[in-house]
């Protein structure tokens, strides 16, 4: 098994960016998903500062109502039976 087997719905990623408003700030975390190769993210928070933006994304591994690997057999998984 993989540890992204493991993952229950997504990853995160927090940061500091710095631009010139929120708008800005979410459109280069959604540039920084792409960049970083994880395509599509969804900003989940985005708080400026008046020097940039704390923003936080997630990258989801299963959106509700995915089929979920961890809830398949374990031999679907390729651990012991």
């Amino acid at each position: 098994m993989q540890a992204l087997d493991a993952v229950m719905d997504g990853l995160d990623i927090e940061t500091y960016l710095l631009c010139g408003s929120e708008q800005e700030g979410k459109d280069l975390a959604l540039r920084l998903g792409l960049e970083l190769g994880l395509g599509q993210v969804d900003v989940m928070f985005c708080e400026f500062d008046g020097y940039g933006v704390r923003v936080r994304v997630r990258k989801y591994v299963h959106k509700p109502g995915d089929p979920y690997r961890w809830l398949a057999p374990a031999a679907a998984k390729g651990g012991p039976s």
